[in-house]
């Protein structure tokens, strides 16, 4: 007896090498990510503050979560806080992904702490006609001019300063004696001559030529020693947020200088006219992010207070009349805050521009100068309404007033009397003053009067 041979459908089959295939594809996926290398580009462009430590150590963190190959910080600085300079430093050599610090593109600097940041990196490089130096640090008075570098704890700083890049010069086998001059006597050097006394590792015209001149070189990370892979590397540029953007544009002193002057100007126009409540809101608002792009920058505070007490001046004078005292001394207030803001440091990328100080300084004095003489025109002018309006009025008398009468004034029928006697009616009186409901007059033509008159 013959069975029946069983057969397999067709649409079975199918499914079965669909899923077969599927299984395969999800194996061999990963495999080619892998094998394609990433690059995440960080781009320095401007002052080294705390929202560029913070985007650095945003942009390295995501480096290690997505297993990137490099980080490369393009970098274009004339300096910044070292405060924020150290947490880039820090964040570097925590870093298990290399960091390549590539200055670029042609004409870019790396000044100041700049150097630092350079000196730190597994990979230094530079684009041609760029320069890098300049680390000295700066100290001022209280004048807001460049103190004694012979002043005992000047040298202490700078000596600190000069163990802490030959540090990074030791770590990464570079020239530690140039990075010493860099800092002690200012050192500023082409990217050729960087070069050449092995301050950087190469010369790059383009970012896919450095990665292409990285490719197979291994650095010591701190996860480890890591041979870079980046030759065809997929390049991903991550940029700043738009809150960091942001928070980046007004770190630039001149622009926290311009929020500040905004920010009284809003607090005074409220406190002048209470209950405007626009220019009060607006100006909290311009003031809080001024003190918070101030409260991370080096600032003398005593600047800050003096322009702040100029303000409480021009706000006093308006209630007080010092006849112009109280606005000049607050232009001066205004005027010695800005230049100690000015002065508070001499790094250029720190400093508020001349320019805008002058521009605004002016601008603020103008403003008040006429507001007081607003004022004061408005406390000269005589009374248009009410009871007071009446001083300097003429008038006719009605009913002879013998001691009183009545005279009309201003459309009325007022009671009156006159310390210059009896005064018939038809006769033209002056208002000089006012008691209750009864009105002091004078003849028209009397000197008394004409004196009421003129000082009404």
């Amino acid at each position: 007896m013959s069975y029946p041979r069983s057969r397999l459908p067709i649409h079975r089959i199918t499914i079965l090498l669909a899923a077969m295939l599927l299984a395969l594809a999800s194996m061999i996926a990963p495999a080619v990510q892998a094998a394609t290398p990433s690059v995440i580009v960080l781009d320095i462009d401007g002052a080294i503050t705390p929202v560029v430590a913070n985007y650095v150590e945003r942009g390295l963190r995501d480096a290690e979560r997505v297993g990137a190959s490099a980080v490369v910080l393009r970098m274009n600085t004339p300096g910044g806080l070292s405060s924020a300079m150290n947490d880039i430093t820090t964040d570097i050599f925590a870093s298990p992904v290399p960091v390549i610090v590539y200055v670029a593109p042609s004409g870019a600097r790396a000044g100041s702490a700049g150097v630092y940041i350079t000196y730190a990196a597994h990979v230094a490089a530079m684009a041609p006609s760029t320069n890098i130096g300049s680390a000295t640090p700066v100290f001022l008075d209280d004048s807001g001019q460049p103190k004694d570098t012979g002043d005992a704890m000047t040298q202490k700083v700078i000596n600190d300063a000069v163990a802490q890049i030959r540090g990074f010069a030791e770590a990464r086998g570079r020239n530690a004696d140039w990075a010493e001059q860099a800092v002690r006597e200012a050192a500023n050097i082409t990217a050729q001559q960087a070069l050449e006394l092995n301050v950087i590792d190469l010369i790059a015209p383009d970012l896919p030529t450095l990665l292409d001149q990285v490719d197979g070189r291994t650095v010591e990370t701190a996860a480890g020693p890591v041979t870079l892979q980046t030759r065809g590397a997929e390049i991903r540029t991550e940029g700043m947020g738009l809150g960091e953007q942001f928070f980046q544009l007004i770190s630039d002193p001149s622009i926290a200088y311009i929020l500040l002057s905004l920010g009284m100007l809003g607090i005074f126009l409220e406190l002048a006219n209470p209950g405007s409540i626009l220019p009060g809101v607006l100006g909290g608002i311009f003031v809080l992010l001024a003190l918070f792009s101030l409260g991370s920058l080096d600032v003398n505070w005593a600047g800050v207070l003096l322009m702040g007490f100029g303000f409480l001046l021009f706000v006093a004078d308006v209630y007080v009349a010092s006849h112009g005292v109280l606005t000049v001394g607050g232009i001066a207030a205004f005027a010695l805050g800005s230049i100690m803001l000015m002065n508070s440091t001499t790094v250029p990328a720190m400093q508020i521009s001349k320019l805008v100080v002058a521009v605004v300084t002016i601008l603020v004095a103008g403003f008040f100068m006429f507001i007081v003489g607003a004022v004061a025109k408005a406390r000269l002018r005589r009374a248009t309404t009410g009871r007071e309006g009446l001083i300097g009025a003429v008038g006719t008398v009605r009913q002879a007033i013998a001691p009183e009468g009545y005279v009309f004034v201003e459309g009325e029928l007022w009671r009156a009397k006159s310390p210059a006697g009896p005064l018939e009616p038809g006769t033209t009186v002056r208002v000089i003053a006012i008691d209750g409901l009864t009105l002091t007059v004078m003849p028209a033509e009397s000197e008394q009067a004409l004196a009421a008159g003129q000082g009404a």
